[in-house]
């Protein structure tokens, strides 16, 4: 099974994080996070108004509760040694913790491959992560996950469409295609 480490630049947003939490709740990877990440999301949360200061803490308990043995505080040791940016090492040092294959990021930049090299560890963007999502699952077993996630949102509801519309504002343009593609020859 994949194991990747979920930076705090893709909990930040919306659906992408929500995607990507149900499908760990739906055992397609094994998510891993940290009290630093999910912390860093959330302060930025607050700080751009999408969350407000009062419902940080619950947030944080409620992805913790949801996945409480998915949490590695990576040692200050590991972190030290760390060679991609510095405000991200603390990412880096948690996938090394947690024997993490992947860190799902839109931050590229700030995990060269040659800083994570000797870990067997990829900087991966989110979009192809969910297109490997697919190639191990099954584009018809993803299109479940988003339609679950549409079925939870009444004020106002949405579609699966309008979430894998949404997905594609966010950059996982492959992945909605690949989606859209699947549905399509599935009602044919």
């Amino acid at each position: 099974m994949i194991t990747a480490v979920i930076d705090s630049c893709i909990i930040f947003g919306m659906p992408l994080c929500d995607t990507l939490l149900r499908a760990a709740e739906a055992n397609l990877y094994q998510i891993v996070l940290s009290h630093k990440i999910v912390a860093d999301a959330t302060r930025n949360m607050v700080l751009k108004g999408r969350l407000k200061p009062e419902k940080e803490a619950y947030y944080q308990q409620q992805i913790q509760n949801a996945f409480p043995d998915n949490f590695f505080d990576a040692p200050s040791e590991i972190v030290a040694t760390m060679t991609n940016a510095e405000t991200d090492r603390h990412v880096a040092a948690t996938a090394i913790a947690s024997q993490a294959q992947y860190i799902v990021t839109f931050n590229l930049k700030d995990f060269p491959p040659k800083s994570l090299l000797a870990y067997n560890i990829e900087a991966i963007h989110p979009d192809q992560f969910l297109e490997l999502l697919c190639d191990d699952w099954g584009e018809s077993r993803l299109y479940e996950i988003i339609y679950q996630q549409s079925g939870t949102l009444k004020k106002p509801r949405i579609s699966p469409e309008a979430i894998l519309d949404k997905l594609a504002i966010q950059k996982c343009l492959r992945f909605r295609s690949r989606l859209i593609k699947n549905q399509k020859n599935v009602q044919s």
